[in-house]
């Protein structure tokens, strides 16, 4: 017989059992959630399937330098991440980037990306003439969005076949496909223009010109030298250190190497099952939220059959795997570090790496960290390389040793980096970024409404709103409220219930 989750009070009661929530996932969208749950007077239980929790939030040494292993900034204007920080007694760990200012390498030179652009979308036709990122063809072409009419669009339509339609195919392919691949490390021509540029899009429906809609989305420029404020931030020791904090913070129960195999209903909420199959254990519960990628809640409200539409929606969500590969140089091994945060590498110029971050530089906080060089005289610089597109898996296949060997000549060619790495570390993330594909929001919205007839049941995370932590602990709140909604009109009825008797 499996294990019942289930918990009663000392009295039998009915008044006096606490409701039971399980949270199938332990990625920062899971201990959100459990956190957003903490005063709801419910035993909380977190079981995530691999052994530890944290999803793509991970945090260690490099040379001595605790450096992020996966995301390693977020949305400082957004304050659900910022907010959620604070709250768990991580506010003073926030630290600022030393520069914002990035770089785009194609075309044999690295040339600095503009800062008046929409993800890519240029919002100032004479800044990204001077930058040089278009050839002088394709800069004529992209000011054809000044003078072209409206380009009409039904429904959902691919980024690159309707911001090709303004600019040219130039300007996608070397300003808009390397900033989308990026972020979703996936490509132009398939991503949604109304999910991954939704504010975007919105705006394009009262401008003819796409330059004039980004410019709308953007602060006017500031008079002067003023220092633009801030559009990242970070925790000074890696943001890989907050879920075990929002997880402390929740009060609840976590649970890992706890994989859940099945979800089905009951008469009264819902149960997982977990564990192999030789020694399976059941865990009930009066409500359950599903925060693992899109995947793997596909397959668990298969199997719960009144959850079909829910999972057909969620199965027809692809994923992209990455691999982030981190270098820790000497110090003096560049002959002039780019006072950059970083830059990206369309794919267009047929090179293995499509971002580099120069963690040293966009952290000044990393540079004074102590480390095993340091004690001689030399510190390291720290650069993180991103590798891998959707669809880019033969690359990924390789070992570490040649994915590291590929990377440091990609970035030696990019900034004349002499010698090799004093440090590497090489992390896969397999299938760790959804893709916001044509028809996106449609999919969510067929998720959201095969899971609202469901009592108990709420989904959240990357796959929903936004890949950013603000944007997963937004979801997350979302299915936290869900469940409050639920247990509350629970404890309504059975209140109602038993003074009927």
């Amino acid at each position: 017989m499996g294990q019942s989750g289930r918990v009663t009070e000392s009295s039998s009661s009915t008044q006096t059992r606490r409701p039971s929530v399980v949270i199938v996932g332990g990625g920062i969208s899971g201990v959100a959630a459990a956190y957003f749950l903490r005063e709801s007077g419910a035993r909380v239980t977190v079981v995530e399937g691999s052994p530890r929790i944290g999803g793509k939030l991970a945090v260690s040494d490099v040379g001595g330098i605790a450096v992020d292993e996966g995301a390693e900034a977020l949305l400082a204007r957004r304050p659900e991440g910022t907010d959620l920080i604070k709250a768990v007694g991580l506010g003073e760990e926030l630290v600022s980037p030393g520069t914002t200012a990035a770089g785009i390498w194609t075309r044999g030179r690295l040339r600095p990306l503009p800062r008046r652009q929409f993800l890519g979308v240029p919002a100032d036709l004479g800044e990204l003439e001077s930058s040089g990122i278009l050839s002088a063809e394709g800069m004529a072409r992209a000011r054809d969005d000044l003078r072209l009419p409206v380009t009409e669009r039904d429904g959902d339509v691919p980024v690159a076949g309707y911001v090709g339609a303004r600019f040219g195919a130039e300007l996608v392919d070397r300003l808009v496909d390397p900033l989308l691949g990026g972020v979703y490390a996936g490509r132009s021509e398939e991503l949604s223009f109304e999910a991954t540029l939704g504010a975007l899009a919105q705006a394009s429906r009262t401008h003819r010109s796409l330059a004039a809609a980004a410019a709308s989305l953007l602060p006017a420029p500031a008079p002067g030298p003023a220092a633009p404020a801030a559009v990242f931030t970070t925790l000074s020791g890696g943001l890989g250190t907050l879920p075990a904090a929002v997880a402390a913070a929740s009060g609840a129960t976590v649970r890992t190497s706890a994989m859940a195999r099945e979800l089905a209903r009951t008469a009264d909420g819902w149960r997982l099952t977990l564990g192999p199959t030789r020694a399976p254990e059941q865990l009930d519960a009066d409500a359950v939220i599903l925060a693992v990628p899109a995947r793997p809640a596909s397959r668990l409200l298969s199997e719960a059959a009144v959850a079909a539409p829910a999972a057909a929606a969620l199965a027809e969500i692809d994923c992209a795997s990455v691999a982030i590969v981190t270098l820790a140089y000497p110090r003096d091994s560049f002959p002039r570090l780019p006072e950059r945060s970083g830059y990206l590498v369309p794919a267009a110029d047929g090179r293995a790496v499509k971002a580099v971050t120069f963690s040293s530089v966009k952290w000044p906080h990393l540079r004074s960290a102590s480390g095993p060089a340091r004690t001689c005289g030399l510190g390291l610089d720290v650069v993180r390389c991103s590798l891998g597109r959707v669809r880019e898996e033969a690359l990924l296949q390789r070992d570490d040793t040649e994915l590291a060997r590929i990377a440091a000549e990609d970035l030696a060619a990019a900034t004349g980096v002499r010698g090799g790495p004093a440090a590497v570390r090489v992390t896969r993330w397999g299938g760790g970024l959804p893709q916001y594909t044509v028809g996106h929001p449609d999919r969510v919205d067929r998720i959201r409404a095969g899971v609202a007839g469901l009592p108990g049941l709420a989904v959240c995370g990357a796959f929903f709103d936004g890949l950013g932590i603000p944007a997963c602990i937004a979801s997350a709140r979302q299915a936290a409220d869900q469940v409050l909604a639920h247990l509350g009109s629970s404890a309504a009825t059975a209140a109602a219930s038993m003074g009927g008797r």
